[in-house]
């Protein structure tokens, strides 16, 4: 009953209460990410929402989020590692999770959920399992089960283990704990960066590290 008639209200009337009540802090970071990141102090990008089922494949919307890393690029003209364009600025937006407040936008045009699988890249679809695509029975969210339990420092397979498990069991109760799970993580700041990267690395599938772990004969 929640999940199919009450979650989607709820995130309307909250987000909008939300962007209402952060406007002046929002403008503010548009100002400071503007001087700071030397330009446009916002970053968008398409990503896969939640499965229509008249088509059945994902809706693909425009994220909005604050801009975290410069469009430094090496002397051939590529952009630098995560690491090296991530920079101080970037980096208290992260730790603070302020690069997500735009995505309030999103939810309030019903692209997202307050809570749900965190959206991804759109290449990314081809690589999931049948069963790792159940993430997206649900629209995603500003904060979710995988990002409370680690967020980018666990593995991929754990993550959309967890992610699954959210689209499945979707509660009232359960969107509550995780929002105050979300502020405690918050707070704590842990889990922002995997082990081997500024962010999160690349999700391969599981064919390809198949690939990867059995040599060419």
């Amino acid at each position: 009953m929640y999940a199919k008639f009450f979650k989607r209200f709820f995130d309307f009337f909250l987000s909008l209460i939300a962007l209402l009540v952060l406007s002046p802090v929002l403008l503010i970071l548009i100002v400071v990410g503007a001087i700071a990141m030397g330009g446009n102090p916002f970053f968008t990008q398409l990503r896969p929402g939640k499965i229509d089922k008249k088509t059945g494949k994902e809706k693909i919307f425009k994220l909005v989020k604050f801009r975290t890393m410069s469009n430094k690029k090496d002397k051939d003209g590529n952009l630098l590692p995560d690491a090296e364009r991530l920079n101080k600025y970037g980096r208290i937006l992260r730790a603070t999770s302020l690069d997500e407040l735009p995505e309030l936008w999103n939810i309030l045009k019903g692209d997202m959920a307050i809570v749900g699988p965190r959206p991804l890249l759109v290449r990314y679809l081809e690589r999931y399992t049948e069963e790792q695509r159940h993430r997206h029975d649900v629209r995603p969210g500003l904060t979710g089960l995988a990002q409370v339990s680690g967020r980018n420092a666990i593995s991929w397979e754990a993550r959309f283990a967890l992610d699954v498990h959210y689209a499945n069991h979707v509660t009232f109760v359960g969107d509550i704990k995780i929002l105050f799970a979300t502020v405690k993580a918050v707070f704590k700041r842990e889990g922002i960066s995997s082990e081997t990267s500024a962010t999160m690395e690349e999700f391969e599938g599981e064919k390809n590290e198949i690939k990867h772990e059995d040599p060419v004969h």
